[in-house]
């Protein structure tokens, strides 16, 4: 099955990217990349790769958009569009959000279960961190 890999509406991705600027057109990247000479590992062979099921495939996507010239446009299209599944930009895309990894069919293993726990612990952790840092920056200077 093929899926659209550009906006629905062809306009511009609204996606703040470090200094404030906004992602340029996707759509508009996609469509000159002939023109431009961009290497795009997503418009080379099979695109059902980026939608596949198997994780294993799913993990071979990541690594090819790994030296994508538009990687960063790419990720920042999809997040704004919730993109329902797929890799985008690096990352794999379940119901609208960034997944790790995806699980293979049937019961996990007890390793699997154990990474994805320690994955979540850590993630926790980095998001208290974070949280503990903003507050230490807004408090006023004494």
């Amino acid at each position: 099955m093929l899926v659209r890999s550009t906006p629905c509406d062809g306009g511009a991705i609204r996606h703040e990217i470090g200094g404030g600027d906004t992602a340029p057109d996707l759509g508009g990247l996609l469509s000159d990349t002939p023109e431009s000479g961009l290497d795009l590992p997503c418009r080379q062979g099979d695109a059902d790769l980026w939608f596949a099921e198997a994780p294993a495939e799913l993990e071979k996507a990541k690594a090819l958009c790994e030296s994508c010239p538009i990687r960063i446009e790419c990720l920042a299209g999809a997040l704004s569009r919730e993109e329902p599944w797929g890799v985008w930009g690096g990352e794999i895309f379940e119901r609208g959000v960034v997944i790790p990894r995806k699980r293979p069919r049937g019961r996990p293993s007890k390793a699997d279960l154990a990474r994805d726990r320690a994955w979540a612990e850590a993630h926790q952790k980095a998001q208290e961190r974070a949280r503990q840092m903003a507050a230490t920056a807004a408090r006023p200077c004494a």
